[in-house]
C-alpha cells in the first residue's frame, strides 16, 4: 500500500523530549534576562553607577565559574543557555547597592565587589553544578547565595543605601527600609506606598521599585514563561494574612488601618520580586496547578510569620528556601490527587485482600 506522503513528517517519532515549541533554555532565560531589565534600570536610576557595577560583577562572575566548573571537570560548556547569566543578574538585584566604605563597619573597599562574587560561588558551583548542573539544583542559586552572603556578612547586608533622591540635602548614605522603620515600631520618617511603588525606598536594589517589577511580571506571563499562579497566590497570601492579623490584633501602627498595612507587606520589602522571578524558578517550583497553588501560599504563609512573629524584619528568601525543600513533597500530593495513585492503590489493596478471604 502506498504510504499517504502528506502526513508523512507527522510519523516520525524521536527519543524524548519533544519539542513542540521554537522557545529553549536559551531564549527563556533572555526573556527572563528582558523582563528584570526595567528593575535593573530603576536600581541604576536610583542608586547609580554602584547598582551598574554590582550588577555587571555578579553576572561575570556567575558565568566565569559556570564555565572555570565544567572546564575544570571537562564537562560541555553550559554558559551559553544564558541561565548563568540570570542567575547573576537576580543575585544582584537582591543585594544592597553599596560599594563605598559602610560607616563603622571595617571593610576594606574592595571587599562588597568580593562579597558579590562569593555570593556567585556559592550560586553556580556549591548549588547549581555540584548536585548536577541546571535542572538538577534543589533550591534557587540565587536565593541560596543571598542567605549564604546574609548570613556571612551580616553587618554589609543589612546595611541598606538610600536612593540619590532621598540623600539630597542631607549627609546621610544609609538608612532603614520599610520594613526596618516597621521592626522599630515607628512609621513616622517611613516612605509613603507611592514611594515603595515607584522605588524611592532603601533596600535590595531590584526589589523596591514594584511598577518594574509588575512590568517584568506582565512580560513573562505574555510570553508563556512564567504561570502566574505562584506569583498570585503568594501576593494574595501576605495581604490575606497581614490585613486579618492587623484587624484581629489591633496592632497597627497609630494612624494605619489593617487596609494599609497589608497594602505595606506586599510593597515593602521582597515578595514582589521574590514572587515573580525567584518563587517561580521551574526547577525548584511544582510543576502541576494544584502544586503551584500550595507553593504560592506557603511562600506568603512563612514570609508573614517571619516577619510578625520572628526578630527579623524580612522573610521571602527564607520562606522560598524552605518550600523549594517542599516541591518534592507538593509534587507527588499533586500527581496523587490529580492522577488519583492513591485512590487505585486502595483499591487494589482491597480486590488484593478481597481475593486473598476468597482463597
Amino acid at each position: 500500500m502506498a504510504s499517504n506522503t502528506k502526513y508523512h513528517d507527522n510519523l516520525t517519532v524521536s527519543s524524548s523530549p519533544h519539542l513542540v515549541t521554537s522557545l529553549d533554555t536559551t531564549r527563556t532565560m533572555l526573556y527572563v534576562v528582558a523582563a528584570l531589565c526595567p528593575a535593573a534600570i530603576m536600581s541604576a536610576v536610583y542608586f547609580g553607577i554602584p547598582a551598574i557595577v554590582m550588577i555587571a560583577v555578579c553576572m561575570a562572575s556567575s558565568v566565569f565559574f559556570e564555565w572555570a566548573y565544567e572546564k575544570l571537570l571537562n564537562k560541555p560548556n553550559t554558559t551559553r543557555d544564558g541561565s548563568a547569566l540570570v542567575t547573576g543578574l537576580i543575585l544582584a538585584l537582591n543585594l544592597p547597592a553599596n560599594l563605598t566604605h559602610l560607616s563603622g563597619i571595617e571593610y576594606p573597599i574592595f571587599m562588597p565587589i568580593l562579597i558579590c562574587i562569593i555570593g556567585s560561588f556559592v550560586a553556580i558551583v556549591v548549588v547549581k553544578q555540584l548536585f548536577g548542573g541546571m535542572g538538577r539544583n534543589f533550591a534557587n542559586p540565587a536565593i541560596v547565595g543571598r542567605i549564604t552572603l546574609f548570613l556571612s556578612f551580616t553587618s554589609y547586608m543589612s546595611t541598606w543605601p538610600l536612593t540619590r533622591f532621598q540623600r539630597a540635602g542631607i549627609d546621610a548614605v544609609t538608612g532603614a527600609t520599610p520594613l526596618g522603620y516597621l521592626a522599630d515600631g515607628d512609621l513616622t520618617y517611613c516612605p509613603t506606598l507611592k514611594d515603595m511603588f515607584l522605588g524611592n525606598i532603601g533596600g535590595a536594589m531590584g526589589e523596591t521599585c514594584v511598577i518594574a517589577i509588575l512590568i517584568g511580571a506582565i512580560f513573562l506571563i505574555a510570553m508563556k514563561i512564567i504561570s502566574p499562579i505562584i506569583p498570585v497566590f503568594f501576593v494574595a497570601t501576605v495581604f490575606i494574612f497581614a490585613f486579618l492579623y492587623y484587624a484581629i490584633s489591633g496592632n497597627t501602627p497609630e494612624g494605619m488601618s489593617a487596609l494599609y498595612m497589608a497594602c505595606f507587606h506586599v510593597c515593602a520589602g521582597g515578595v514582589m520580586f521574590g514572587a515573580v522571578f525567584c518563587a517561580t524558578d521551574y526547577v525548584t517550583s511544582p510543576i502541576m496547578p494544584l502544586g503551584k497553588v500550595m507553593f504560592g501560599i506557603g511562600c506568603g504563609l512563612v514570609t508573614m510569620i517571619i516577619r510578625l512573629f520572628c526578630s527579623y524584619p524580612e522573610g521571602v528568601s527564607f520562606a522560598i528556601l524552605f518550600m523549594n525543600i517542599m516541591t518534592p513533597i507538593l509534587n507527588n500530593f499533586a500527581e496523587d490527587r490529580y492522577y488519583g495513585i492513591s485512590k487505585r492503590k486502595k483499591e487494589a489493596a482491597k480486590a488484593a485482600a478481597a481475593e486473598a478471604k476468597k482463597a
